[in-house]
């Protein structure tokens, strides 16, 4: 089988993108040729059976005609065509790959959606996403498969050994939808009430209003003398430092504000694969994150409420914090694998494939 996986980047140390080098290598392992089609390409682990073709240039109508020159060039032979989170690229790539009778897929997982979305669900024959909560619109070729989680790579280390605060950590931008301002209203509620928690917020601002935004939240914890001891806003770090991060906290807290529809977060995935509790304010996250002992949800955009819960984690003790852990990871390895996501995959656009190949036969022979 020969795939054809289109995306933006392919970079390790991409702040927002690191993870596509991981769904590259597994698909790569599951098939015979993966041809790769990305703007650009800074990785130097490109499976051996993968060719890269890249289509950065100035301006958009240069990489428009070099994205089509790219994939032109990468679909002969191929069995499937896969787009990753760009739902331009499947809106580009549609009149190419329909020529050729290869089907088109689409992963996208996000609460965003608008005319291009709702175009490249059109053109697509099957739109990946967590399930159906994390597509943004009503569409039957939505196949829910569960996130991609390296769960080798994030995997439980030893348990916090450290006294005093129970030490929480909320990782990802600093975009407002991620919730973070409510998120230090409910500490400095909780920690009215008495509870013994610190904070650590750690990732990147990746655009001017996020930048914007980590410098309000800099100042909210500046200008509060509750918070200034107990709240630290710090640089993003390396991929491979992540797993180790979450594993020196007690409890992550993900407590996202989308303006609409549901984003299952990643971090709350990987998090969970580190057998560390999480605390989020989804409700899309009921299925991984409910019917535990302990309160991990919460509702949104409510800092009373998130404080009650964040008391009632840090009341719990932290040995029952590492029992719901334990029983996160197990929930992540069984449907959000790496490897369950990639064999989906590959399974799904095989059986879309298989009618095609018998009809071109047929055709051809008739």
């Amino acid at each position: 089988m020969k795939l054809v996986f289109v995306t933006q980047e392919v970079d390790p140390d991409h702040a927002a993108l690191a993870q596509t080098v991981d769904l590259i290598g597994a698909l790569a392992a599951r098939v015979d040729e993966l041809a790769i089609v990305a703007r650009d390409v800074e990785w130097d682990g490109v499976p051996a059976n993968a060719a890269v073709r890249t289509f950065d240039a100035a301006g958009k109508l240069g990489r428009g005609w070099q994205f089509e020159r790219s994939l032109n060039a990468s679909l002969g032979g191929a069995d499937a065509v896969l787009v990753h989170m760009v739902p331009q690229f499947a809106v580009l790539a549609a009149p190419a790959v329909r020529i050729r009778r290869v089907p088109l897929g689409l992963w996208y997982t996000h609460w965003h959606s608008g005319a291009t979305l709702r175009a490249a669900t059109t053109v697509a024959d099957v739109v990946f996403s967590v399930d159906c909560s994390s597509f943004p619109l009503a569409t039957p070729k939505v196949r829910g498969i569960g996130h991609a989680i390296d769960v080798v790579r994030f995997a439980p280390g030893p348990p916090p050994m450290h006294e005093g605060p129970l030490r929480l950590l909320a990782l990802g931008r600093t975009a407002r939808w991620k919730g973070l301002a409510t998120l230090l209203d409910a500490v400095s509620l909780a920690v009215d009430r008495g509870a013994d928690v610190q904070l650590e917020i750690r990732g990147p601002s990746l655009t001017d209003d996020e930048l914007l935004h980590r410098r309000e939240l800099e100042r909210r914890v500046g200008n509060d003398d509750s918070l200034r001891a107990r709240v630290a806003i710090l640089p993003p770090i390396r991929r491979d430092e992540i797993p180790a991060l979450i594993a020196s906290a007690d409890l992550v807290v993900s407590p996202n504000e989308p303006s609409s529809g549901a984003t299952l977060d990643k971090a709350v995935f990987e998090a969970a694969a580190c057998a560390r509790p999480v605390l989020s304010t989804n409700p899309a996250f009921a299925s991984l994150l409910g019917e535990l002992d302990l309160p991990l949800l919460a509702p949104a955009r409510d800092p009373e409420a998130l404080a009650e819960a964040i008391v009632a984690l840090a009341d719990a003790g932290r040995v029952a914090l590492a029992r719901a852990g334990e029983q996160l990871r197990a929930r992540v390895v069984a449907d959000h694998s790496l490897d369950h996501w990639a064999d989906a995959v590959i399974e799904v656009l095989r059986e879309i494939r298989s009618p095609r190949a018998r009809a071109g036969s047929e055709r051809t022979h008739g």
